[in-house]
């Protein structure tokens, strides 16, 4: 390794102010090099005060030394230049000498400015946002990602706004943080807003930073979690901002369908910003910091003359059980990124990239005994169809989606045989498990994400019908319940349906039944397949007979028995093949892991066409 040259001599010759040329020499010394090494550094015309054109010229030094020469010639001329006051440019080559600043200084710019870029709006915005019970969002980052996994990307990017005074504050990485790492090992493409600068609110820069990383993913297949927390669109750039979003919303469209996106709201969402998160897979929100609306509480006050607060009008609550716009709500940011985390667990990176297997103990042949006295004797009595799910999946571990809205219907992810699987079930313990509009929409998007991404899909039946009146009617159900039966008629992916008890009309269609293309339809004994139940099948079959009975609710009893058990089992479906098996709830767990093994190699496709016109 070489030392910095020593400054051994340095003769100017002529130095007056006469138009005489000045001749500039100098003796060095470099590590290793014993000799003294005399280097004509150039020609230096005092009149012009350039260099003359013979600068540099071969024959001025030894043709041996040209590489000491270049690593020296940087170093003579600066010295002869302060030593003289001289303001010098090297012609005809255009280097100017205030460029050779020495490598320790040049890295110090470097850490200087990293200090800056991982400082935020500064330490004073930062403690506030601690104040608020929020992360920042490099702290985020940290929580969500492996350790020392975080490689981050346009760090150094600033605004171009010079409106309203912005350029007296250009921030370094201008409000988001973007870049890539791992969860699990998996890689992940990540954006994290920060409200520290600007309120989080997004520019020009910002949107091109976020759209980089977008783009970035689409190339490699890597999933992309985006963690907001911004104030909207930038007011001092006006129209740009609004741009920028639709940039981000084109790439939203574009991406779905091929990688997995999630939304994690941590802080405000409003306006038209709410609309990316809108687009992607899943949405996750914090309870107290986080809500997402189009128009804020003071618009809806003006227009509407209704007083609400920033929690009920769009807050993680709100949105996890009313609306369905999020999957879930967590109490706290540590535990809302740790699901995140989760739900990475059983989703692939991409469209083409296979499921990944996750090590289990449990026991492809374990028998669920408990399932065999889970029915109630009374078909009408509820019970919990979680516990059903529970019992059959590995380690009994079930990653519920959208948990609070839409109660009847269950939809989420859990491992078979250490792979993978979509899980859609009635939940008899509310409404009965009856299919209305929210869990028809519900149950259609996660069958879609599961079909998009190779999930296979595992479906438990125990539905009455559709749910009936004028406020269901008058709001769409037969156009929302068809997007359940579109969503279950299109997927390709391995499909396995096993009806517990109810299965009655159309609602036994829609439920993945074998003539939507289920791959595997199992039945247990307590299962009830027919176009309604007993009574009301009664009623309107033997109306006459029971107006003109003596005793009419012995006939009718009598009836219902005859109608339950001709109709209300599985052997009829089974014997015109309708039904696979039917089977001992016991067996649930082994039939479905064998079913899926088989499963692994199925290729189905759908008729070549741009794409369908789903009842949206």
């Amino acid at each position: 390794m070489r030392s910095k040259p020593t400054h051994k001599a340095l003769t100017l010759f002529n130095d007056s102010r006469s138009t005489c040329p000045l001749y500039a020499a100098a003796v060095l010394r470099v590590f290793r090099y014993e000799d003294a090494i005399t280097l004509v550094v150039g020609l230096y015309d005092s009149t012009t005060g350039n260099f003359s054109d013979n600068f540099l010229h071969p024959s001025h030094f030894p043709i041996s030394k040209v590489i000491v020469f270049l690593y020296l010639v940087p170093y003579v001329v600066a010295q002869c230049c302060q030593a003289h006051n001289l303001e010098l440019f090297l012609t005809p080559y255009s280097l100017h000498l205030s460029q050779y600043v020495s490598m320790s200084n040049r890295i110090d710019t470097l850490e200087k400015l990293r200090s800056e870029a991982l400082l935020g709006g500064g330490k004073e915005r930062i403690a506030q946002q601690h104040q608020r019970g929020k992360l920042t969002a490099r702290e985020r980052l940290e929580v969500l990602l492996d350790e020392g996994s975080f490689q981050e990307i346009d760090m150094f990017a600033r605004h171009r706004s010079y409106n309203f005074g912005m350029n007296h504050h250009r921030p370094l990485g201008d409000g988001v943080v973007t870049g890539t790492g791992t969860i699990d090992g998996r890689r992940v493409c990540v954006f994290s807003q920060d409200f520290t600068v600007f309120g989080g609110s997004l520019s020009e820069v910002y949107a091109e930073k976020i759209c980089k990383i977008m783009d970035l993913a689409m190339k490699i297949g890597a999933p992309v979690i985006g963690l907001n927390d911004s104030g909207g669109a930038r007011i001092q750039e006006g129209v740009v901002s609004l741009g920028g979003y639709a940039d981000i919303f084109l790439r939203n469209t574009l991406a779905s369908g091929v990688i997995p996106q999630i939304s994690v709201i941590l802080g405000p969402c409003a306006g038209g910003a709410v609309y990316s998160p809108a687009i992607t897979d899943f949405i996750f929100m914090v309870r107290g910091t986080a809500y997402m609306f189009v128009t804020g509480p003071n618009v809806v006050k003006t227009v509407t003359h209704e007083e609400v607060t920033f929690e009920e009008l769009g807050g993680a609550d709100t949105h996890a059980s009313k609306s369905g716009v999020a999957h879930a709500a967590f109490d706290n940011e540590i535990e809302c990124l740790m699901a995140v985390r989760k739900l990475m667990m059983y989703i692939p990176s991409n469209n083409r990239d296979d499921l990944h297997h996750l090590p289990t103990t449990d026991n492809a042949e374990r028998l669920c005994i408990k399932l065999d006295t889970i029915i109630p004797e009374n078909p009408n009595k509820p019970y919990d169809i979680k516990d059903v799910i529970r019992e059959v999946v590995d380690e009994h571990d079930f990653f519920e989606i959208h948990p609070d809205f839409a109660t009847n219907i269950v939809v989420g992810f859990a491992t078979l045989g250490g792979k993978p699987v979509g899980i859609v079930a009635n939940q008899p313990a509310s409404m009965a498990g009856v299919l209305d509009i929210d869990s028809s929409t519900k149950g259609a998007r996660f069958v879609r994400f599961c079909d998009a991404f190779n999930i296979p899909l595992v479906v438990f039946e125990d539905v009455p019908g559709f749910l009936p009146g004028t406020d269901q009617e008058w709001r769409g159900i037969i156009r929302h319940g068809a997007k359940l039966l579109y969503a279950f008629c299109e997927a390709t992916v391995p499909k396995v349906t096993i009806i517990t008890r109810k299965a009655y009309g159309g609602a036994y269609d829609v439920m993945n039944s074998k003539h939507v293309r289920g791959d595997f339809n199992f039945a247990w004994p307590t299962a009830e397949i027919a176009v309604m139940g007993a009574k009301g099948a009664v009623e309107i079959l033997y109306s006459k007979e029971i107006k003109e009975a003596t005793d009419k609710m012995s006939t009718l009893a009598r009836l219902e028995a005859e109608y339950n058990e001709k109709f209300c089992n599985p052997y009829e479906a089974a014997e015109r093949g309708y039904i696979d098996d039917v089977i001992m709830p016991r067996d649930t767990r082994k039939r479905l892991i064998h079913a899926m093994k088989l499963l692994e190699t199925k290729v189905d496709t759908n008729p070549k066409k741009k794409h369908g016109n789903i009842p949206l």
